[in-house]
């Protein structure tokens, strides 16, 4: 095994608060010995990043807290744990030094780093066609989307689906993959540019919702019967709308909270359509070695196939600017796709 840095460079925090709380710090590199190691070529920035950052997330940061849940590079040390080189998934990897790899986003947290220990059951081997910068920009939001598509709401054939928000990172791969099981897409968006950027990654129809009335533009869109599932990226400012635009015995599924986390409300409001909700997160859709194996094959076949495509909205530099400012970007809503920090 090469010699690893005993500090690994890495975008942090040493409390929550505004951007400029976020630093760039030499940090121990401690991997496990089910860890597999990663030199660091692509991070991707997630809702999450900000939201931890800024507090909205109460997470106990009590030392330095490295952020970041996705990252693509190159294998620079394998697990010692002789019980995880046996592992049949393991072996199914066909891992070795030098291989490029994708560290499943949404699993774990703290790896925006130039190098970083990740447990090796989140860690994918990139085929051949499929880029780092691809797979970077991919691994969370698309793995997201393609297992609540598959578990959250199973979309069928024939389906009509309504994205909140389309144009976003998530919300363009979940646009992708609904229109690849063959249903219908509905989206919303702010902007005419990012209603042909929705568009162009499957879209059939994209509601500009500061401009239209969504509620009554989706039910002339589905001749008043209402949409068979919302997937729902934004929250408060829609919850209760979705009410209104879910045909009978629909699903809405509240993938995300940009605007604020739905206040509670009763039950008995699922009674009139005899509606489902579901609150889901991909760590419990991929608890497993098998699980994880499943969805991240499955993704990086659909990206070498180009049934999926990656629309990355920026690449910012690896210094303490370049992650200010990606996360200012992200969280003030000037994104459209994919926010990524190059590791030079």
């Amino acid at each position: 095994m090469a010699s690893l840095p005993a500090l690994r460079k890495a975008i942090a925090i040493e409390k929550t608060g505004d951007f400029d709380v976020i630093q760039l710090l030499d940090l121990p590199l401690t991997p496990g010995p089910g860890d597999i190691v990663i030199k660091t070529e692509y991070m991707g920035l997630n809702f999450v990043d900000t939201s931890i950052r800024s507090g909205r997330y109460p997470l106990p940061i009590n030392q330095p807290m490295a952020l970041g849940c996705e990252i693509s590079g190159t294998i620079v040390a394998l697990p010692t744990d002789e019980s995880v080189l046996e592992h049949a998934i393991y072996k199914k990897h066909g891992f070795s030094v030098g291989a490029r790899v994708v560290a499943c986003g949404g699993i774990v947290y703290g790896i925006h780093s130039d190098y970083a220990a990740v447990p090796w059951a989140i860690v994918t081997v990139i085929p051949q066609g499929v880029s780092t910068r691809a797979a970077a920009a991919a691994s969370a939001q698309a793995t997201t989307a393609l297992a609540f598509v598959d578990q959250a709401h199973n979309v069928q054939k024939g389906e009509t689906i309504l994205v909140h928000t389309v144009a976003g990172g998530v919300g363009l791969f979940f646009a992708q993959l609904i229109k690849a099981r063959g249903a219908t897409v509905i989206g919303t968006t702010s902007t005419k540019e990012k209603a042909e950027l929705a568009k162009a990654h499957g879209a059939d129809h994209v509601v500009l919702y500061k401009e239209e009335d969504t509620v009554q533009r989706v039910l002339e869109l589905t001749g008043g019967r209402g949409v068979d599932a919302v997937f729902d990226g934004v929250g408060k400012d829609t919850f209760d709308n979705n009410f209104k635009l879910l045909k009978v015995k629909g699903t809405l599924v509240c993938v995300g909270s940009t605007s604020g986390y739905v206040p509670p409300f009763a039950p008995r409001r699922l009674l009139e359509k005899n509606l489902k909700l579901v609150n889901p997160t991909l760590r419990n859709y991929a608890s497993t070695p098998e699980e994880l194996y499943q969805y991240s094959t499955e993704l990086l076949a659909l990206l070498a196939s180009n049934t999926v495509r990656v629309h990355v909205h920026k690449e910012y530099p690896f210094t303490v600017e370049g992650a200010i400012q990606a996360q200012k970007d992200l969280a003030g809503g000037q994104t459209a796709g994919k926010v990524l920090i190059k590791v030079d």
